[in-house]
């Protein structure tokens, strides 16, 4: 049989739905759904239903998820004609009718044991989303020294870089109301992998409540994963949705007007996360200055092609720290702001002047790779000090607590207070 997905379609009162994303999963998918069927008959004390979400499959997993769906009760089946976890996740998700969305992997790692815990929290509304998490204290994991080494670090540059708190964004196990996903799912775009950490972040910046349940979970040996290019795409991601976030091409203040749990401080950015973009920032501007001292060198000498070369990438390297790094959007302020990164600018072209004058005063006659050399050790070295005085005088945070009733929308703050929130949606 062979269904096809439309927006929520059925008004039939289901508590729970449990998506099984598959692909090619001819060896094992007939025992795992009867498995978690099993479970669900046994142990659930909601109304229910799985489904498996077959995405473009090529060998017997569609005729087998068939089988199943006509042999089981609650056991229904999709076929996507294109591959990808999140196209699929998305795609059933948003035409169930089900109060609560979830998904399981299809190689059962989770112990189903956690699968109430995991839905108990969003089924009474105290949580909009929920995740099993393997790096919990009281969580028993068993898989090997390198998938654990890369899982903590991957959650560690997540809560680092993009100034989230939950712990584990890998694990297969997740749910999310039906009212959270109306909002977030048409914000996120990947299809792939990088789908769960998406809609995380973007529930968290929501202001969104994430429940963590600790989980056991046991390593599938035959995992088809590729580490290397989904670790790729996955830091891929994270820049997009940082960027997105930054500059506010991804809408979030809405559903934080709709859904967020009120009052709300947006995720912020730690340092180690703030000195990552900052290095970034760094990089970029220490390479552009480099091309742009070699292009001026021959035409204007070395210390105007310095001060010029220095004058441009400062205007961009404030500009990009302001928006991206320090978070700090709209024009407010923006004047001032760049009169400051002026002064620090002079700061930093006295570093990079005064290397090149010693330069010459102790080699006469220093070749033009040998200036670019000392000057771009000397740029970096100034771009450090930029940071510390960006961090600390330029965009010093100001800002003072925005206090809403509850139950009050945000425009309920007093004038003074609503650019505070409208930082919120950075």
């Amino acid at each position: 049989m062979t269904e096809a997905a439309t927006p929520h379609e059925s008004s039939t009162a289901l508590d729970i739905d449990i998506v099984v994303p598959c692909h090619n999963e001819q060896g094992t998918l007939a025992a795992h759904v009867r498995r978690l069927h099993h479970f669900c008959r046994t142990s659930l004390q909601h109304t229910w239903r799985i489904t498996i979400a077959d995405n473009a499959s090529t060998d017997d997993t569609a005729r087998i998820a068939d089988d199943l769906a006509a042999m089981l009760p609650e056991v229904h089946a999709v076929h996507l004609p294109l591959k990808g976890r999140g196209r699929a996740l998305k795609a059933v998700w948003a035409a169930s009718p089900a109060a609560v969305l979830v998904y399981v992997d299809e190689d059962l790692s989770t112990d189903l044991a956690a699968l109430e815990p995991l839905v108990a929290p969003l089924l009474s509304g105290h949580s909009d989303m929920a995740i099993g998490t393997r790096l919990a204290g009281s969580s028993r994991v068993v898989r090997g020294g390198k998938r654990e080494f890369i899982s903590r670090s991957y959650n560690l540059l997540l809560r680092s870089t993009m100034g989230v708190s939950f712990s584990d964004a890998q694990c297969g196990f997740k749910a999310i109301t039906r009212q959270a996903a109306d909002h977030l799912l048409p914000l996120c775009e990947d299809d792939a992998w990088f789908f769960d950490t998406e809609l995380l972040v973007l529930a968290e910046h929501a202001g969104l409540r994430i429940h963590e349940v600790p989980v056991d979970w046991v390593d599938d040996v035959d995992s088809s994963v590729h580490i290397a290019s989904t670790a790729t795409e996955d830091l891929k991601g994270m820049w997009r949705v940082s960027r997105g976030l930054a500059t506010g091409r991804i809408p979030i203040a809405p559903v934080y007007d709709a859904i967020g749990r009120q009052p709300f401080t947006t995720p912020h950015v730690g340092i180690v996360g703030q000195l990552l973009r900052f290095g970034t920032i760094g990089v970029l501007s220490t390479v552009a200055f480099a091309l742009l001292y070699a292009l001026f060198r021959p035409a204007i000498g070395a210390q105007t092609a310095d001060f010029l070369a220095l004058l441009i990438t400062a205007i961009g390297n404030t500009a990009l720290n302001r928006r991206f790094t320090f978070g700090v959007r709209g024009r407010a302020g923006a004047g001032v702001h760049h009169v400051q990164g002026l002064v620090v600018f002079g700061i930093a072209w006295a570093i990079t002047a005064g290397s090149l004058v010693l330069l010459h005063t102790t080699v006469p006659g220093a070749s033009h790779g040998a200036e670019v050399l000392v000057l771009t050790g000397a740029n970096l070295v100034a771009t450090l000090v930029r940071f510390v005085l960006f961090k600390a005088w330029v965009f010093r945070s100001r800002r003072r607590p925005v206090l809403v009733r509850p139950g009050a929308s945000p425009a309920a703050a007093q004038p003074e207070d609503r650019p505070l929130l409208e930082h919120r949606a950075r």
